[in-house]
């Protein structure tokens, strides 16, 4: 009885350290930056490694143009690419939460977070 005790004291104090890592990750991840372009630098996308988006830069050239589809074409292009970068932080950070060991099924889940296709075997 007494070593059931022991082994979920044991237990408790490794999800509390866990949960502590995975606190200070997000803290670093809201921190990190990327950034998507689209239409030549002229649509500009600001996100941190948490997938939120933070600025929004549309040149006023495009603007005075008048154009609003290929506004919205160009936005939605760069926030696309900044989206993909971030997930690729954040899987970065993942990866390195784990200290380089091979968890089953952590490689296959980072490729469907990111869209990324593994290699083929």
């Amino acid at each position: 009885m007494f070593e059931g005790l022991s082994n979920l004291a044991a237990l408790w104090k490794n999800a509390r350290q866990i949960t502590g890592r995975l606190q200070a990750l997000n803290d670093e991840l809201r921190e990190k930056r990327v950034t998507g372009a689209a239409g030549g630098g002229m649509v500009e996308i600001e996100c941190n490694g948490l997938l939120e988006v933070l600025r929004c830069r549309i040149d006023p050239q495009l603007i005075a143009q008048g154009d609003r589809e290929m506004i919205e074409d160009l936005v939605a292009s760069a926030v696309n690419q900044a989206v993909q970068k971030a997930k690729q932080i954040h899987a970065e950070a993942i990866t390195g939460l784990t200290g380089g060991i091979e968890l089953p099924g952590l490689r296959e889940a980072i490729n469907r977070f990111t869209g990324e296709t593994p290699p083929p075997e």
